[in-house]
């Protein structure tokens, strides 16, 4: 791998929908979520291995994504592939999962030496607190365990009482393999919608308003869990305050919405004027079953699932949760929601509904769960950082349907925010299966039958985000902070192929078409992206994947790596993702496309000769192993074969178009 260092990196700020550099170029974002493995502790807290979580005080997150002696080897990789930017996940648990205020400073001063190496190999970083379904015990990651204490509940009864969807609890690991029987692809994401999650998230974001009376430590339960969190986030800050390369920080990966504005019965089985939102495939909780399946009630929930002859989703019957009467609360811990009064549990198991809107009313406000909860939620992250580094950038996430429906932000966003959102092709995702001669999206029951036409529905989803960023004052970069596909699709038959000797990119079709056809939409909105994700540890084993929940969407894996001194070694479908693209721009990008069978690339951009820089296309060798030519209709062209550039300066104002084409 080579460790030659590229120069210092320009400092970037927001200037409406664009980064711009400090010579006045736009830039352009395309980077790769570092990494999968990040959300589990290291080396063994995999959910490939069995857990009952009774370590978690003494857990340590060093080594995630990777330990530093292995830092050169895959940054260089990240950097020969066209790569700028990452986003660098941590988790609130990596650093203080000791207990309240004992930060894990070994772990900050290594997660701050990979910001600092990672700027030496030339890439943007922006700092991810992830979580997924709030913490490890409730089926995903993020939040320490001793959280779960500190509310009244035990941690250990959460996964017995079916109040998460636990890997750990439910998985057969003398069995191996995909197990749909016990662990369904994708199911840990239905954990939002259950009960350790429906408590938790509601009193992160509205326990002033929802659970007053909930205090830990003399501090409101909103307020201190919080104040914790954000305590993470300035530990961090501290340590990373003066590198160029850190663009800032994201607010929080994918965050719930709990229980606000849910009526406290209702179950959603189907859509109606008064509920217009989406049924989504699983069980269609209300509040009320969540809490009473926390206290040991047994409850029957309908269970929505996909009628392909319909295209819709449809109730499938009924399912039975907590039948061994299981209760998390903690002995003499009250229901917050309880000593609130919103409902009664009565000694027989019977209960008393006395607001079927107190998820939805204080006192005569009508709640709005963005407006009220996320909104100063923003604020207090943007304070929080920018006490430390007043230019850090906030790269702001809605709860995770908000974004891919177009939903806006909150009125007031802090200055130089980013729209960085999410979005997958959920059938794709979900089914870890692609057919580029047909897709069916079972939400809108649309049937793409060409790659053409599942491009065009991937550009108009992606445009709903676009259009978001619009809703922001002055108008904001729209980074789509996730994105990217299983490669264990099909049956993950590319890796038997591999692994019987097939080591060329005929296996990896569907998964090249997949990613280009999204790149390709990318290039049509001119957005910028990091993909989901680069896992060191990813290995092709069914059970094992990126380490977490049976995920693999690594596009690296060690598995695939037949020769370690090949900087390609270990990529998986690269022609899908390693593409030539303008990473910054002498003006303002205009249009971008790139056939990836012709090789041609094609860039007009509207030139500014007032930018003292040249615009830098990534022209990467594994698309043109020939070399290429290159043409442009203005300026002085200069090409370095050995980092893949081109550079285009232009000396007069006007459109430019640039074209690149493949040699035979």
């Amino acid at each position: 791998m080579s460790t030659d260092k590229p120069a210092t990196l320009s400092r970037l700020q927001v200037d409406g929908r664009w980064f711009v550099d400090e010579v006045r170029r736009r830039v352009l974002l395309r980077g790769v979520n570092l990494g999968g493995d990040c959300k589990v502790p290291y080396p063994d807290g995999g959910t490939n291995y069995p857990s009952d979580f009774a370590d978690h005080r003494e857990v340590s997150f060093i080594g995630r994504p990777f330990p530093l002696d292995e830092a050169d080897e895959h940054f260089s990789r990240l950097r020969h592939w066209g790569f700028n930017c990452l986003r660098l996940l941590t988790t609130w648990e990596a650093i203080e999962h000791r207990g309240p205020g004992e930060f894990d400073t070994d772990y900050l001063a290594y997660y701050a030496e990979l910001c600092r190496a990672a700027g030496d190999y030339g890439f943007y970083v922006f700092i991810d607190f992830h979580q997924d379904v709030w913490s490890r015990m409730s089926g995903g990651d993020g939040a320490p365990c001793w959280l779960f204490e500190k509310i009244g509940i035990d941690y250990r009864k959460i996964a017995a009482s079916g109040s998460a969807h636990v890997m750990q609890h439910l998985y057969d690991y003398s069995r191996g393999g995909r197990q749909e029987d016990h662990y369904p692809t994708m199911s840990w994401a239905q954990n939002y919608s259950r009960p350790a999650n429906g408590i938790m998230w509601t009193l992160f974001f509205a326990g002033r308003d929802f659970a007053p009376a909930i205090t830990i430590d003399g501090v409101n339960v909103q307020d201190y869990m919080q104040d914790h969190y954000l305590a993470c986030q300035r530990e961090v800050a501290l340590r990373v305050r003066d590198l160029p390369n850190v663009l800032g920080f994201d607010t929080l990966n994918e965050p719930g919405k709990g229980w606000i504005e849910q009526a406290f019965s209702y179950r959603h089985v189907a859509e109606s004027d008064e509920h217009p939102e989406r049924l989504i495939p699983g069980l269609a909780w209300s509040p009320l079953d969540g809490l009473l399946v926390s206290h040991g009630i047994p409850r029957s929930i309908p269970n929505l699932g996909i009628d392909f002859a319909q295209r819709k989703v449809i109730a499938k019957g009924q399912r039975t949760i907590n039948s061994a009467g299981v209760s998390i609360w903690l002995e003499g811990r009250p229901d917050p929601f309880q000593q609130a009064g919103a409902w009664r549990l009565n000694r027989d198991g019977s209960y008393e509904i006395a607001r079927e809107d107190f998820f939805r009313r204080v006192g005569e406000r009508k709640v709005d769960y963005v407006a009220d909860y996320l909104g100063p939620f923003f604020a207090r992250v943007a304070a929080t950082i920018r006490e430390i580094n007043p230019n850090w950038m906030i790269f702001a996430e809605l709860d995770p349907p908000s974004g891919f429906l177009g939903h806006a932000f909150p009125s007031a966003m802090p200055p130089n925010s980013v729209n960085a959102g999410h979005w997958y092709d959920g059938v794709t995702l979900a089914s870890k299966t692609f057919n580029p001669n047909f897709t069916l999206d079972p939400m809108s029951g649309e049937i793409a039958t060409q790659a053409e036409q599942i491009q065009e529905r991937y550009r108009r989803q992606l445009a709903r985000f676009a259009e978001v960023s619009k809703s922001i004052e002055r108008g904001v970069p729209t980074l789509i902070g996730e994105c990217g596909i299983p490669f264990d699709l099909n049956g993950a038959q590319a890796y038997r192929a591999f692994t019987a000797g097939d080591h060329s990119a005929g296996p990896w079709t569907a998964q090249i078409i997949a990613l280009d056809l999204m790149y390709n939409a990318f290039d049509a909105l001119l957005l910028h992206s990091t993909q989901w994700n680069y896992t060191a540890s990813n290995r092709n084993d069914l059970a094992i994947g990126d380490g977490w929940n049976q995920e693999d969407l690594s596009v690296f894996s060690r598995d695939q790596q037949s020769d370690p001194a090949d900087p390609n070694g270990g990529g998986r479908a690269m022609a899908g993702f390693v593409r030539p693209y303008a990473r910054a721009t002498q003006g303002t990008p205009l249009s971008v496309r790139f056939q990836r069978l012709s090789g041609d690339f094609d860039l007009v951009f509207k030139a500014d000769p007032a930018s003292q820089g040249a615009t830098e296309i990534f022209v990467p060798r594994l698309q043109y192993p020939r070399g290429f030519t290159i043409e442009t209709s203005a300026g002085q062209t200069e090409l370095d074969f050995e980092k893949q550039l081109a550079k285009v300066v232009v000396s007069t104002p006007g459109e430019v178009r640039v074209a690149i084409r493949r040699k035979r």
